[in-house]
């Protein structure tokens, strides 16, 4: 297993998760849960950090990149609201919703549409 994996399923192991736990918490499923905590699958950049978030750690911990798994005001947005995600809408696995209801790939494309031409629009 690599590092990343076994800091997963070692943390969500602490915070007293089940698979199922934390797929509910990211809005994912038990099966993707165990495919990431057995290297079947790896997980893009914005699942890892919902992961993170998840599990109260840094995306960086999550990869080996560090060895401290605790969140610091270094590691926290700096926007003042630490309850705010950065997420890549461009990013293919990223899971969007609006009210509780996933959205159909036709909207998502419809959505990162408006957000270039009104980007276009502003430059």
């Amino acid at each position: 297993m690599s590092l990343t994996s076994e800091r997963i399923k070692s943390a969500r192991q602490q915070k007293k998760l089940t698979q199922s736990g934390l797929a509910d918490l990211i809005n994912s499923s038990r099966g993707s849960i165990a495919k990431i905590e057995t290297d079947v699958f790896t997980p893009s950049f914005a699942m890892l950090s919902l992961i993170a978030d998840a599990l109260d750690t840094t995306v960086d911990y999550l990869q080996g990149k560090t060895d401290n798994a605790l969140k610091t005001a270094h590691n926290v947005s700096d926007s003042g609201d630490e309850s705010k995600k950065q997420v890549d809408l461009s990013d293919d696995e990223l899971i969007m919703s609006f009210e509780g209801k996933e959205l159909s790939d036709d909207y998502k494309q419809a959505i990162i549409a408006m957000l270039r031409t009104m980007r276009e629009d502003k430059q």
